[in-house]
């Protein structure tokens, strides 16, 4: 006996019941795999879209576009002379800057559960061997670091730190992100000598230029440009790992180029095999600090200035970080907040406190970790596998001569490229949201520096705020924030006015 025929009413129920039934099972995140289903729901991987292929690549990325900081740490921190004459032994920087990377990465992934790895920040350790050291022991300096961390903890533990986060509006967090962006495309171009500064000697107002001379020579920079090349064609083809798979090629031809050809510099690293690819870490420097030492050797308003810079150089340089890799991740939620700041923040505290500690200076979020997200990393598993290889750089020293900035440049260059992108949501017609968002976007990279680009958003969106008489829809913290940040840019004068110059 055939049913009966449903009503037109009844069919088109049916129909949108199967559609919408099609419809989430094709949107149905992917599962990370049939194994490990206790680490898949810790870390929310199928949760997230992502798998356990994209945050192995993710991590990987995110490790080769920061390892120069294993590089770099040593040579700034290493290169300068304390008080007393006394300089930092790059051997044990280098076990410093790899170990607390390789723990503070680690403990953000299992405890914060973003892809956002850790490592010594720049800046931050050129204020350390070229502003404090000189007006103290090394041992000081690195305790005024431990204080600085810990400061930031107890402002992240009374919810200050991730207050002053929410209170920023979201076109300016979406600015930040676009201007963090240019920055590390700049810092791309510049680390591979595609663009470099224009020497004083020239007497000419123009800063940078093509280029060592206003012309690209060299095999190295032909080897970056053929990275960016290949970069643009992998992502153009939506080829998974992109980024990675660049990254590897192109340090193979590094290799074969420098064999073949009479190269007369790479920078930082020269991509030859070592002799040697182990070598044993070295730990001398760990513990060897003073909490209250640099009271001692210099007046206290110094030491709270000093502290103050760096305070509020960590604290905002990470909130632009956290915020642009979180939301190129897509993990930003409908108000644009980052999941689970608190622990995010306190687990950035620490770093900093664990920086100081080992002698590496203070370590701080990277936004070098928005290479993993291109590679479509979203949860913190990606952190074991950074974290893991910064480990296992700690008795690899010598490879990592192996990957030139050349090679990991391309790298920023696409990622700034993905972070530009967001500028379409910013209304560009409300100049109160328009200008604050222009000199946050613009500042960032000219003065090479996030913290300045937040700065002259945060006082540029208060002054038009003011003027429109409109002050009263500004965030109370959003107030204060400026306010310091008006401190921030005026330092010099108020330093010489206090007489501690």
């Amino acid at each position: 006996m055939s049913e009966a025929p449903q009503a037109p009413e009844e069919q088109q129920a049916s129909d949108e019941r199967q559609a919408s039934e099609e419809r989430r099972a094709t949107e149905r995140p992917v599962p990370a795999g049939r194994f490990a289903p206790a680490v898949d729901r810790y870390f929310r991987i199928s949760a997230r879209g992502s798998s356990y292929g994209r945050e192995i690549r993710g991590g990987f990325a995110t490790f080769f576009t920061m390892a120069y900081i294993l590089v770099l740490n040593p040579l700034i921190l290493g290169s300068a002379k304390d008080k007393f004459g006394d300089t930092l032994d790059p051997v044990q920087l280098t076990t410093a800057t790899a170990l607390v990377a390789a723990v503070m990465t680690i403990v953000m992934g299992v405890g914060g559960n973003l892809p956002l790895a850790l490592a010594a920040g720049l800046g931050l350790n050129a204020v350390v061997a070229f502003q404090i050291a000189p007006l103290m022991s090394w041992d000081d300096a690195m305790g005024l670091i431990v204080l600085e961390g810990l400061l930031i903890c107890v402002l992240v533990a009374t919810g200050l730190r991730e207050a002053v986060m929410h209170a920023v509006p979201q076109p300016l967090k979406q600015a930040i992100s676009v201007g963090i962006g240019l920055f590390i495309a700049f810092i791309g171009f510049v680390d591979a000598g595609f663009v470099s500064r224009v020497p004083d000697a020239a007497r000419t107002t123009v800063p940078v230029q093509l280029g060592g001379s206003g012309t690209l020579t060299g095999w190295p920079v032909l080897v970056f440009c053929l990275g960016v090349l290949l970069t643009i064609a992998l992502l153009a083809r939506k080829v998974r790992g992109a980024l990675l798979i660049s990254i590897v090629v192109m340090t193979a031809v590094a290799l074969v180029v420098d064999s073949l050809a009479d190269v007369e510099s790479w920078g930082l690293t020269t991509p030859a095999w070592p002799d040697s690819v182990v070598d044993t870490p070295d730990f001398g420097l760990l513990g060897h600090f003073s909490l209250f030492g640099a009271f001692s050797q210099t007046t206290a308003i110094t030491v709270v200035l000093l502290v103050f810079t760096l305070v509020l150089s960590d604290f905002f340089d990470t909130m632009g970080t956290v915020v642009g890799v979180s939301a190129e991740a897509g993990l930003l939620d409908e108000d644009g907040k980052v999941p689970h700041l608190g622990r995010v923040l306190l687990v950035d505290g620490a770093a900093a406190v664990a920086g100081g500690a080992a002698s590496a200076s203070s370590a701080t979020s990277y936004i070098e970790s928005a290479a993993g997200v291109g590679e479509g990393a979203r949860t913190g598993f990606a952190n074991l596998v950074t974290g893991g290889l910064f480990a296992l750089a700690l008795f690899l020293t010598p490879l990592l001569t192996i990957v030139p900035l050349q090679a990991a440049a391309p790298a920023l260059v696409a990622v700034g490229f993905l972070m530009m992108t967001q500028v379409k949501h910013i209304d560009w017609d409300r100049y109160e949201i328009a200008v604050p968002a222009f000199l946050t976007i613009a500042v960032m990279p000219f003065t090479y520096s996030i913290t300045n680009g937040i700065g002259a958003g945060f006082l540029s969106y208060v002054l038009i705020k003011t003027v429109l008489g409109r002050a009263r829809e500004v965030h109370p913290l959003l107030w204060g924030a400026s306010a310091l940040f008006a401190v921030y840019f005026a330092i010099d004068p108020l330093e010489q006015l206090l007489g501690v110059k």
